[in-house]
């Protein structure tokens, strides 16, 4: 065969390739309306544990159409493939519902980066040793900020009352309105139990205060580790997942870690205000940028005209704010 003049070839002497395959790209995710619900109750390296409505507990990995979509204890998910608990079993997660309440802490108060510690729980039970270690107002001033601003309802737990008076202490939240629990480590929990029956909590304090004997209290069957309060008063790390147990009366707990630490990069004044409805309306009105903490840091604060209506609820309102503003030695200049 001699050689083509390429002055006389037209469209009909190419040659098309053709494609691998016919089936149009898109980015259209399946419905998986076959999905069963579940609450996720653990997570370990890249798997989760996950209760079902039948009670079967399975373990699952997220669905790859899911990407990085963070999947934390607390959350209701849609599950698909082999739901039945069995050993050896794999089911996956396709869907994470719309969370109505969000714990959230970062490292510190300039890191970025936010860590969702549990979603949808309805309380936060800070549980606080009145004596071994001492309690420390200003982690539970934070975790009163992270509360309010995530929707969860803040419970103060005080532990070990056989050691010390909790009146000095409950005497700083009188204004609050937070409510309380008194327990001591000779006695079973019987104002928490009920309080607990029904909702899902999640209980937070620093390693040492009694939050694990009062989890094995609650559920038997838990086999949580109880810490060793050291010499020096500063307890161990005992848990290193959160993990949330069935208690026998209904409900759930959530057990989470010891921490030493609990930012607040991720919260701003606005949202502690928000939580306060009798000084929201006010906080409105007041100049953009305004951290709410009153004359000589914020002037023209707003809040400043009601302090003859409510000045200790006020003052209480402001310790906190100043608590997320890392001020731990704010006074109120009276």
């Amino acid at each position: 065969m001699g050689k083509q003049d390429w002055r006389k070839l037209d469209e009909s002497d190419v040659r098309v390739r053709p494609g691998k395959g016919t089936r149009p790209r898109t980015k259209r995710r399946p419905e998986h309306s076959d999905a069963e619900t579940a609450m996720v109750i653990g997570v370990d390296r890249g798997r989760w544990t996950c209760a079902m409505e039948s009670g079967a507990v399975v373990t699952a990995m997220r669905a790859r159409e899911l990407g990085r979509t963070p999947v934390v204890v607390g959350d209701q998910v849609g599950i698909v493939g082999d739901t039945t608990g069995e050993r050896d079993t794999l089911a996956r997660i396709v869907r994470v519902e719309e969370r109505t309440s969000v714990l959230r802490r970062t490292a510190d108060d300039t890191d970025p980066f936010e860590r969702v510690v549990v979603a949808n729980a309805s309380q936060l039970i800070m549980v606080v040793a009145l004596a071994d270690p001492p309690p420390r107002t200003g982690f539970i001033d934070r975790c009163l900020v992270a509360a309010y601003a995530g929707g969860l309802e803040p419970v103060l737990c005080l532990t070990k009352s056989d050691l010390a008076s909790p009146d000095s202490l409950l005497a700083l939240y009188t204004e609050l309105d937070v409510p309380v629990v008194v327990t001591r480590s000779d006695e079973e929990p019987a104002e928490l139990r009920t309080r607990l029956t029904g909702t899902v909590s999640c209980l937070i304090g620093h390693s040492g205060v009694g939050k694990s004997t009062l989890v094995n209290k609650l559920v038997p069957d838990a086999n949580r580790a109880v810490g060793v309060v050291s010499g020096v008063g500063k307890g161990r790390h005992t848990s290193t997942q959160a993990v949330a147990l069935w208690l026998p009366e209904g409900g759930w707990v959530v057990d989470t870690p010891g921490i030493r630490s609990f930012g607040l990069a991720h919260i701003t004044p606005d949202d502690i205000v928000k939580a306060f409805p009798d000084f929201a309306e006010a906080a409105e009105e007041c100049p953009p940028g305004c951290g709410h903490l009153g004359s000589p840091e914020d002037p023209g604060c707003m809040l400043d005209e009601l302090v003859p209506d409510a000045p200790g609820r006020l003052t209480s309102l402001r310790r906190l704010l100043a608590s997320r503003a890392g001020m731990d030695d704010y006074t109120d200049g009276s």
